[in-house]
């Protein structure tokens, strides 16, 4: 830490900036709320100069070049922020990495001493108690304070129809496929709902004996 972070404004006052964002910059909803609700929070600045950890306003979510969300060129502007100095008290959100069917964890640009808040992590790239791991969370996320849970009070255990629900991508082939693929046989349609499709990429070509009922299962 002591040789890629600077403690200096962060030792009294615990505070985070945010760059300021341009008109023609493109934002996915989730980055937005994410935006926001740091900067309704207790810990933002205004003032870059008091600030112990800035954060781009760059949208850094989705590197997924097949993805609507993913954004061009981020590597330069992120190196161009006035305060960027190598990376070094910034931190970095990254929910999707790389493209199908290989899903490299390249972001397309270099953070270099920038901290990685990111999902779906690889042991080999982690910088333990320097990186952050996320979980994948969709963009229909609440923001803070829209939850079901009351506030002050005791709401556990927590009473659910659902046990265990996931609705995603099931890979034909590449990297998540044998898991993905294993998922149909702990599904039993009443506590347990796992709704996976095939459709993605070239998966026509590719296709199996249950993606037919996986794809119509998934559409309903």
């Amino acid at each position: 830490m002591e040789s890629c972070f600077d403690f200096t404004n962060c030792k009294n006052d615990f505070k985070v900036y945010i760059y300021k964002s341009q008109p023609e910059q493109k934002l996915s909803t989730t980055y937005s709320k994410i935006i926001q609700i740091i900067k309704e929070s207790k810990y933002y600045t205004e003032d870059p100069k008091a600030a112990c950890i800035f954060i781009p306003s760059l949208d850094t979510l989705d590197r997924d070049k097949l993805s609507t969300d993913f954004v061009e060129g981020l590597g330069p502007k992120i190196t161009a922020q006035p305060f960027w100095n190598d990376g070094r008290n910034h931190l970095i959100f990254n929910l999707f990495s790389g493209t199908w069917p290989d899903y490299s964890e390249y972001l397309g640009f270099d953070i270099n001493q920038a901290i990685l808040a990111k999902a779906s992590f690889s042991l080999y790239t982690y910088r333990s108690g320097f990186d952050i791991s996320l979980p994948l969370f969709s963009k229909t996320h609440n923001l803070k304070g829209e939850g079901n849970f009351p506030h002050n009070v005791d709401v556990f255990p927590v009473e659910r129809k659902y046990k265990l629900a996931f609705k995603g991508k099931r890979y034909l082939n590449g990297i998540g496929s044998e898991s993905r693929n294993a998922l149909y046989h702990i599904h039993n349609g009443k506590d347990i709902v796992l709704l996976t499709t095939c459709k993605h990429g070239n998966w026509k070509r590719l296709k199996d004996s249950r993606c037919d009922i996986d794809n119509a299962n998934f559409d309903k």
